[in-house]
Order: structure tokens, then C-alpha cells, then sequence
């Protein structure tokens, strides 16, 4: 029980730092913007991060995904990190959260 608690905890710690992440073109961070699908933690602490852009000709296509790698990797019990980008399903502004269309204006 103990492990699967620390693995809750790392993957609060994950979705901190990834709300410490923006979108140079948006002032909200990425993780609200919704572009975060998914994060997988395994047993060894090995994380995975299943995002999106906000197009494929963003401008921070090369950049955003290693900055992201590059930050989760700099947590402490992380032992590795792999960002894997998609496009399906495309990013939309329906994904954003509330704080986030707040933000923006949207609501």
C-alpha cells in the first residue's frame, strides 16, 4: 500500500510542475490549456506524459516537449520520463479547464 501511495503523491508532484509550464503564446499553463492526455507512473517510477499542442505548427513543437521531459526528470524519485506527442484527438479549446477559459476571457 505504502508504494501505491507514494506513486499518488509523485503524480501530484508531476501535475505541479506541469502547471509551472506555459504555452508562449497563451498565459495559462499547459496543464489547464488541457494539452496534458495522460501520465502514467509505473512501480519504478518511470513517467510517461501523453500530450498534445495547440497545433502541429506550434511554434514550441521541438522545445515545449523537451521542456516538459526536461522538468519532470528534475524531480527527485522520477528515475525517467518520456513525452510522447499526439494528434488525435486534436487539441480544442473544450479541453481547456474553467481557470483556464477564465483566464482567457472565454467565459
Amino acid at each position: 500500500m505504502e508504494e501505491f501511495h507514494d506513486t499518488i503523491n509523485l503524480g501530484e508532484n508531476v501535475v505541479k510542475v506541469l502547471k509551472g509550464i506555459y504555452d508562449p503564446e497563451i498565459p495559462v499553463d499547459i496543464y489547464e490549456l488541457g494539452l496534458i492526455y495522460d501520465v502514467m507512473i509505473n512501480e519504478d517510477n518511470d513517467v510517461k506524459i501523453l500530450m498534445t499542442l495547440t497545433s502541429p505548427n506550434c511554434p514550441v513543437a521541438e522545445t515545449l516537449p523537451q521542456e516538459v521531459e526536461e522538468k519532470i526528470k528534475s524531480i527527485n524519485e522520477v528515475k525517467s520520463c518520456e513525452v510522447e506527442i499526439t494528434f488525435d484527438p486534436p487539441w480544442s479549446k473544450d479541453l481547456m479547464s474553467e481557470e483556464a477559459k477564465l483566464e482567457l476571457g472565454m467565459l
